[in-house]
């Protein structure tokens, strides 16, 4: 079981709940028109709602109650006008929720407690006779910001958000009622859909803001307290961007972006570094060291300001400028100072000139079209390339060589996929071979497609023996997943990828996808398969004395990776390679987890704690032990049949479409890139992204991707007398405990009234059914589990947490059930009438205005 904290409960119903009741009353005072009837009328709503629920009423029936019994307005525009009100009112009570928690932070969680480093230091002293020899390798955490934003505050609103929680933790009332003020006045809604460009600086903002300070205070305290038991020569953090060189489905994203997208890491990273050094030159006053801190002021301010950079800008000189200043500062000054220069070192060690490593992603599909067009226009294929033996695949891909004639591309992916390869070296010219040296293919179903991107890069003219570029295979469905093995295998025994492979220092990462593998095999089987292609992958790379490391695609919510991340690392046993821990961090997650220098500091030490334990633990124990895993196995079956019977229902997509939010994504203006792959009219499983799909769920508060078949799955085993196994591995095994803790997640986040209404559906009833029972059976016989009456009951905090998030949004899930409920009815009757036309617009309208706010509350919720 989990320790439980009653103080950290206690200073959260203190910091957060009651704060948020009292500064709540604000909001009748916020810029808003009619606000104080906007505000007593949405507590009426509230009410409502949570009446006419218990009463199984429909959210068509509560508005229309509501509007007869509380109001006096009878026309739909009247009350539409009302409805926006309320949206912004309630997405302005979400930031200040957000706030709230984010100020509380360290109040809350304890920074010396399980899985920070201090705790790290006292684990490490118990190993005393091995120290200096714990962790002979060097270990790292790349946490890698990706280009899937689900984040709907523009970057004015961070703003906002950050000064507002340093306004709580001073409980300064003057000026937090400002920032709410300014919250009144500040735009939400993006009226244009964002550039991948845009979306870089967002998170541009995030390293500015939070990873940048942060990640120098953990590098700080580990060189001063860990290097005696740690290999510290390199970083223990590393960031990676994906932003600007993410083109998997995403048009929008060309080489041009790539090459800006850098430049602006580069110019963000120095432009750091030139206030810090500015800060040092106030303090570091000495005759021996002024001169050397105002000569790398100067260097830095014309890389970043100058009307000529000179972009001779070196990390490890400037490595060197600062390590003669501070032995300076040793011999002659008694150290004073010296930390504030050690923070600077190894912040340049982290970030160097690059700030974050830039990843290039591309679909496999695009590369294999775009060596057709090779095969078409020039000689280096004897026949059409789909035509090829997959051994002539490998074979002619590993031996070609620069294109001597560009040739003519008539789809401007194919240019773009040529002319990636040449920014992604003049990237490394500028920014350093760490600024972008990975290649991410998506949807690798063989050898011959990473043999792909080798063969692009030659083509590009590339040289083999200098080929600096580490080529990602990326497997996410349940059937890639399976023949992951094989396909490195072929690898392995390539020997021109295995000459490649030794000028890389026989390292070889791969990227394991959650998302798709739970949209494609439901919540347990994607887990179980992603959990034995690690198993084989690290045999089968230690076979072929290759170091294998993974790189783990986690969204926020559990059905997409997400959740207590860090407890599935720390439960990883001998049979997973554990080398690094490398994980996208998306949307939500990069907010609510690492919004803040407390929260992204606690998060990180928590991630490297799992790691770095679990390193010089060197557990002689599996991850799970063989009936362990032979239970899982049967779990996970009977769990994928449970979902697949779900998925294959012919009514199934069309369910979704037509009671959720799924078709109002694309207009949501949150993501440069498309909601679907392809351009069929026709919605298929395949072509939805994982995003849309899990999001849709997770507003229509059915959360069905994070854990429908487990129920199926526990029952089955009761049934065939295992349960007692069950019990058993849930408090023997990390691992599954872990599982159903974030399945537990996921279902208090559901809210079954609130589609009540869709039970007698003539067309939807069976889906709807399916669904809830699958969540009661589930609910049973997780909680028989945990021996607990509530879900989540483990994590007070985080429990009630949700529980008021889920509270402030329930009129916007009711007005959101409302429109769609609306848009339906208007496209039945048509939309001869102008006005029908006009009301529809605006209906679909308040269907998008609602997503911000659900998802914003959710964290994690797509």
């Amino acid at each position: 079981m989990a320790n439980i904290d009653p103080a950290a409960l206690q200073q959260f119903k203190s910091e957060v709940a009651l704060k948020f009741q009292l500064y709540n009353s604000l909001f009748t005072s916020l810029p808003f028109h009619r606000i104080e009837k906007t505000g007593i009328l949405l507590s009426v709503l509230l009410n409502v709602c949570e009446e006419g629920y218990k009463k199984k009423k429909s959210p068509l029936q509560i508005l229309d109650e509501f509007f007869a019994s509380h109001t006096s307005f009878r026309t739909e525009q009247e009350r539409t006008d009302l409805l926006f009100r309320f949206v912004q009112y309630v997405e302005r009570q979400v930031v200040l929720f957000d706030a709230l928690e984010d100020a509380a932070f360290s109040k809350i969680n304890d920074f010396s407690g399980p899985g920070t480093l201090k705790q790290l230091i006292s684990f490490l002293q118990q190993q005393e006779q091995n120290k200096g020899d714990l962790v002979k390798d060097p270990f790292c955490v790349r946490m890698v910001l990706t280009a899937h934003p689900t984040q709907f505050y523009p970057g004015s609103v961070l703003g906002i958000i950050h000064d507002l929680s340093k306004a709580l933790q001073e409980n300064n009332t003057s000026l937090v009622n400002s920032y709410l003020q300014q919250l009144g006045k500040t735009p939400f809604f993006k009226k244009q859909k964002p550039t991948p460009y845009d979306e870089a600086t967002s998170l541009i903002w995030y390293l500015d803001n939070v990873f940048y300070p942060a990640v120098g205070k953990i590098l700080s305290y580990a060189a001063s307290e860990l290097s005696g038991y740690l290999n510290t020569d390199q970083p223990l953090l590393h960031m990676g961007f994906w932003p600007g060189g993410d083109r998997d489905g995403n048009p929008f994203v060309t080489a041009d972006t790539t090459q800006q997208v850098a430049a602006a890491l580069r110019n963000s990273i120095i432009k750091q570094y030139y206030l810090d050094v500015r800060r040092l030159k106030r303090r570091l006053t000495f005759k021996e060291t002024d001169q050397l801190i105002a000569d790398l002021e100067k260097q830095l301010f014309n890389e970043v300001f100058g009307e000529q950079p000179t972009r001779s800008l070196s990390a490890e000189e400037m490595i060197q400028q600062l390590q003669q200043v501070r032995d300076t500062i040793v011999l002659q000054h008694n150290g004073l100072f010296a930390d504030r220069v050690d923070n600077l070192i190894q912040k340049i060690k982290a970030f160097g000139l690059f700030y974050a490593s830039l990843d290039v992603r591309q679909d496999s599909s695009v590369h294999e079209a775009f060596f057709e067009v090779i095969a078409e226009q020039t000689a280096a294929f004897p026949q059409p390339y789909s035509l090829l033996e997959p051994q002539q695949k490998l074979e002619i891909l590993g031996g070609l060589s620069a294109l001597k004639t560009i040739p003519v591309f008539k789809t401007p992916v194919h240019q773009d996929t040529l002319e990636s390869v040449n920014v992604i070296a003049r990237i490394q010219q500028e920014n350093g071979e760490i600024g972008c040296h990975r290649y991410i293919i998506s949807h690798c179903t063989s050898a011959a497609n990473v043999m792909e991107v080798y063969g692009l890069f030659l083509l590009g003219g590339w040289k083999k023996e200098t080929l600096n570029i580490d080529i990602v295979p990326l497997f996410e469905t349940i059937d890639d997943l399976q023949q992951a093995g094989e396909i490195m295998e072929t690898l392995y025994r390539l020997p021109v990828y295995r000459k490649h492979l030794a000028l890389r220092k026989n390292r070889q990462t791969i990227m394991l996808g959650f998302s798709d593998g739970t949209k494609d095999g439901g919540y347990l089987m994607a887990n179980y398969s992603i959990l034995q292609a690690k198993k084989a992958l690290t045999a089968l790379s230690e076979k072929y004395e290759v170091d294998v490391l993974f790189f783990d695609g986690r969204g926020g919510p559990p059905a997409r990776g997400g959740g207590k991340t860090h407890k599935f690392y720390a439960s990883m046993g001998k049979d997973v390679s554990s080398k690094e821990i490398q994980l996208t961090i998306q949307g939500q997650t990069i907010s609510s987890n690492f919004g803040t220098i407390d929260a992204a500091q606690f998060n990180m030490e928590q991630l490297l704690n799992a790691g770095l334990t679990a390193a010089v633990k060197h557990s002689l124990k599996p991850t799970l032990d063989e009936e362990q895993d032979s239970l899982l196995k049967q779990l996970a079956s009977d769990g994928f049949t449970a979902y697949s019977s779900l998925k294959n229902n012919p009514a199934f997509l069309d369910y979704l479409s037509h009671a959720s939010a799924l078709r109002f994504y694309a207009a949501t203006n949150i993501g440069s890139r498309p909601a679907k792959r392809g351009t069929a009219t026709r919605l298929s499983l395949n072509d939805l992204r994982a995003i849309p799909f899990v999001g849709a769920w997770s507003q229509l508060k059915q959360n069905v991707t994070g854990y429908y078949g487990v129920g199926t799955a526990l029952q089955l085993a009761e049934q065939r007398g295992d349960w007692k196994k069950v019990k058993d591995m849930y408090q023997q095994s990390l691992f599954f405990k872990t599982l159903m803790d974030n399945c537990e997640m996921a279902m208090l986040k559901c809210y079954f009234p609130l589609t009540s209404h869709l039970a007698e559906h003539k067309e939807f009833g069976e889906i709807w059914h399916m669904i809830y029972s699958e969540y009661e059976r589930t609910r049973k016989y997780v909680l028989l589990l945990s021996g607990r009456s509530d879900l989540m009951a483990d994590y007070p905090v985080e429990q009630l947490s949700v529980s008021m998030r889920e509270r402030i949004v329930l009129p916007l899930t009711t007005i959101q059930q409302y429109a769609i409920t609306r848009v339906r009815e208007l496209e039945a009757a048509g939309l001869a009438q102008a006005k029908s036309a006009e009301l529809k617009a605006s209906y679909e309208k308040l269907v998008m205005r609602c997503s911000f706010g659900i998802i914003n509350a959710g964290r994690n919720s797509a």
